[in-house]
């Protein structure tokens, strides 16, 4: 559904040009999940939903993948308007 976006939040990964919001990586951090699992999840992961943030009218997008302990994750990012990726929360997904 959201194919080219998907496909510009994995280059973004793929060169490095991404940022993380402190909210996180403490999230990061409080799931035990590493860099490498939110890139992962991000490089394997499908796009599950959009929203638009009430404050800046901006999309983000929610990624639905796995770490790399085969946990299922979500990675909350949006495409910034000076070109990066923004990383805003990631999440574990509990059953």
């Amino acid at each position: 559904m959201f194919e080219s976006v998907l496909k510009e939040i994995r280059e973004k990964v793929r060169t490095r040009k991404y940022v993380m919001t402190l909210h996180a990586e403490e999230e990061m951090n409080d799931d035990e999940l590493s860099i490498f699992d939110v890139e992962h999840c991000l490089l394997t992961g499908e796009i599950i939903e959009r929203q638009r943030d009430r404050n800046t009218g901006e999309w983000k997008y929610l990624v639905s993948g796995e770490t790399f302990k085969k946990n299922k994750a979500v990675v909350v990012s949006k495409l910034s308007l000076t070109g990066s990726l923004v990383i805003i929360t990631v999440y574990l997904e509990r059953e």
